[in-house]
């Protein structure tokens, strides 16, 4: 109980201290322009895409090498978050868990855990997790 009546002495303390910042909005009340604050940080946290390059038009102000510098960067963002970052956790993930098995079967049943040939390991992991993508 006392832990809502708190919270609209909060409200209550916001409205008072935004209403001459705010204006005519304030007249909203406190829950709206409370509202409209988290929604305006929500968006702000997004990433941002130029609309140059969604709507594919030409602006008088960008020439073409801007353009094509965008849509390069574009490309590059679209190749190391489709294929270069799943590939890398996939392979650095399983050589992870072979790493912990490994320690979990010495620690646990003391059996000694050897591979003979690293590069062939190592290749092999590779080539399993790009098997997949």
């Amino acid at each position: 109980m006392s832990s809502s009546t708190s919270s609209s002495f909060i409200m209550a303390d916001l409205q008072s201290s935004t209403s001459g910042a705010r204006g005519p909005s304030s007249s909203r009340g406190p829950s709206s322009a409370h509202l409209d604050d988290d929604d305006n940080s929500d968006v702000d946290s997004l990433p941002s895409i130029s609309s140059s390059i969604l709507d594919g038009s030409s602006e008088d102000g960008l020439s073409d090498a801007q353009r094509e510098w965008e849509a390069s960067l574009e490309q590059l963002q679209l190749l190391l978050t489709m294929i270069v970052l799943p590939f890398a956790g996939k392979f650095l993930g399983r050589k992870f868990a072979y790493w912990s098995w490994a320690r979990y079967m010495e620690w646990m049943h003391n059996v000694e855990v050897r591979w003979s040939s690293k590069t062939a390991f190592n290749a092999v992991g590779a080539v399993e997790a790009a098997a997949t993508l």
